[in-house]
């Protein structure tokens, strides 16, 4: 059983960028993806790789998970970057366009090979047709594997998409990838919004996101952030609900009954473990710092 912890925000962080690296310390972001690929030129891959792995060392981010995105599986930074961060305090490393198990196999393989930490875990990309294909059998491969994060950009790309407002050409990758997750007991990340201006469209978009079953949203700007941690969080009102769904339920047991019901509803197992996880990730929230 993975981790529970909370993933409403995920902030790619340029790895280039030594400002960015030390901003992150002060957002109120549950995730920091430090990026060595698309935010790198390939003339500074090797300076932002060590830069990122020194920052990660020198701590100061609080209980923020860290994950570093290296380049991808066939890229010739591959190599160097998976040795370097399997060996540095990061709490995940992120594989991006991720279209097989034997990928995901081969990277684990990698990562033991080269020391890292029976804590560190692996985040997988899925960003093309044959990443989307392939999503349960990505999700299922390895028990290191904890999160599925969406690549729409370049879903987009090869799939020849519309960024139109409701995503409708997303509809099949996103559920498909949201079911992978479920199946495989992960976690699963829904993918960037493009346009900074576009609060309005933000908050939609997090909105559909949470309906499509998402954990939390990757984010490519501070100022994104608070949308997220609302939309995929959990209100006063949602918690209280949580809890006096438990009390309730914990009567009837005590007094021999198959069933309960709260506020004319009819309730089951399965509403008494959602309910557990909601306060438990509420909790887990709150004592954030």
């Amino acid at each position: 059983m993975h981790q529970l912890r909370p993933r409403r925000s995920v902030l790619y962080m340029p790895g280039s960028n030594s400002r960015a690296l030390e901003k992150a310390k002060t957002l109120a972001v549950d995730c920091v993806v430090f990026d060595l690929e698309d935010a790198c030129a390939p003339e500074v891959k090797a300076s932002s790789r060590t830069a990122v792995i020194e920052a990660v060392a020198g701590g100061g981010y609080g209980r923020r998970e860290l994950v570093i995105r290296i380049n991808s599986f066939d890229s010739p930074w591959f190599s160097d970057d998976i040795e370097a961060v399997a060996q540095s305090q990061a709490d995940a490393i992120c594989l991006p366009k991720v279209e097989s198990a034997q990928q995901i196999a081969t990277t684990v393989e990698l990562l033991e090979r080269y020391g890292a930490d029976e804590t560190m875990t692996l985040w997988a990309m899925v960003e093309t047709p044959l990443g989307v294909e392939h999503a349960l059998q990505i999700a299922s491969a390895s028990p290191r594997l904890t999160v599925l994060m969406m690549g729409t950009s370049d879903l987009a790309k090869e799939l020849r998409l519309r960024h139109t407002a409701d995503r409708a050409g997303f509809h099949y990758a996103l559920s498909r990838c949201v079911i992978a997750a479920r199946l495989a007991g992960i976690d699963v990340i829904d993918g960037v919004h493009l346009d900074l201006d576009d609060e309005a469209g933000l908050v939609t978009v997090c909105e559909q996101g949470r309906d499509f079953g998402f954990d939390g949203k990757s984010l490519i700007h501070p100022r994104q952030i608070a949308a997220a941690n609302d939309s995929f969080g959990f209100s006063a009102e949602a918690v209280d609900h949580a809890r006096r769904l438990l009390a309730v339920w914990q009567q009837a047991a005590s007094a021999s009954k198959a069933v309960a019901v709260l506020d004319g509803k009819l309730i089951e197992c399965l509403h008494v473990e959602e309910a557990k996880r909601v306060i438990a990730m509420a909790e887990l929230i709150a004592s954030a710092p």
